[in-house]
């Protein structure tokens, strides 16, 4: 698997879980806008440097990641990163929204 690939999928994962999981979507959902995609970059940053942890533990080559434990590895890391950031983005952008349930008792609202 390659470092792209892997960004891709924790993007993607990471998105779908935030907008289909029942209870993990409804505390999502009670944040603020910014704070949504704070909570992402925060998550994707965690998960960037999990990564860089396994490259620099030698246990990255063996998934087929390319990245090294130095400045180039580094380097490499934040640009997989932005990959994971639009991969994240785009996929929630496009995932459904449940919309907000009103009912009118006793007949409509509107004059």
């Amino acid at each position: 698997m390659s470092a792209n690939t892997l960004s891709l999928i924790a993007g993607t994962l990471l998105s779908l879980a935030f907008s289909y999981i029942p209870r993990l979507r409804e505390l999502f959902d009670s944040l603020e806008p910014t704070e949504k995609r704070l909570v992402m970059l925060g998550l994707l940053v965690v998960t960037a440097g999990m990564v860089q942890c396994l490259a620099c533990l030698g246990w990255g080559a063996e998934w087929g990641l390319s990245l090294t434990c130095d400045q180039a590895g580094l380097a490499g890391l934040i640009e997989q990163l932005v990959i994971a950031v639009i991969a994240n983005q785009s996929v929630y952008a496009i995932s459904p929204r449940r919309r907000a349930k009103f009912s009118l008792v006793g007949g409509s609202d509107h004059k």
